[in-house]
């Protein structure tokens, strides 16, 4: 195992042979990461006290940070992290114990707290902070801090949420051609 993936107690990473883990990002315990995923320079993915579920074809960009919150009395489940397929984490996003769903783009520097529940189809705006418990509906474009829908999507931007991860499967591709 390389010394960037690495077990936590008794989890050990997933990870499908098709997924690109750059040497300078961090997997953690129980994470668990589907075909043609790609972890991005000093990204962390730290499944330690609960797991992280990543779909296929997503892509975690550049010092994004992906955790979770543990297991309690009051919430026995605690707070894991699920992402699903064709989703774009941007560079410097934090992802903190939240649902995503599929053919979903995080911009640039977003922060998005316990519980949120994103669903498919959605674009959230650079720097924006998505606040604990709150659910973003498909099909909008949601931006601020704290976020706030905005409008419904285009079908332009509709067909650049897989177009986007696709595109990082390819440079991912490119990566694993030079080694």
């Amino acid at each position: 195992m390389k010394k960037n993936i690495r077990p936590y107690l008794d989890h050990h990473p997933k990870i499908d042979a098709t997924c690109y883990i750059d040497d300078l990002s961090v997997v953690i315990g129980e994470v668990s990461l589907a075909e043609n995923i790609s972890v991005w320079p000093f990204a962390v993915i730290r499944g330690d006290v609960n797991y992280i579920k990543i779909g296929k074809n997503s892509n975690v960009q550049d010092h994004a940070m992906l955790h979770v919150s543990h297991k309690n009395t009051a919430k026995p489940n605690g707070s894991p992290l699920i992402i699903g397929e064709d989703v774009t984490i941007g560079h410097h996003v934090t992802l903190h114990g939240c649902t995503v769903g599929n053919r979903v783009l995080i911009g640039i520097n977003t922060i998005v707290l316990d519980d949120v529940i994103i669903e498919d189809d959605v674009m959230i705006g650079a720097g924006s902070l998505v606040p604990p418990r709150k659910v973003l509906k498909s099909g909008y474009l949601y931006v601020g801090s704290p976020v706030q829908q905005v409008r419904p999507l285009t079908e332009k931007e509709l067909e650049f949420l897989p177009y986007s991860a696709q595109n990082y499967v390819k440079v991912a591709g490119n990566y694993f051609d030079q080694i």
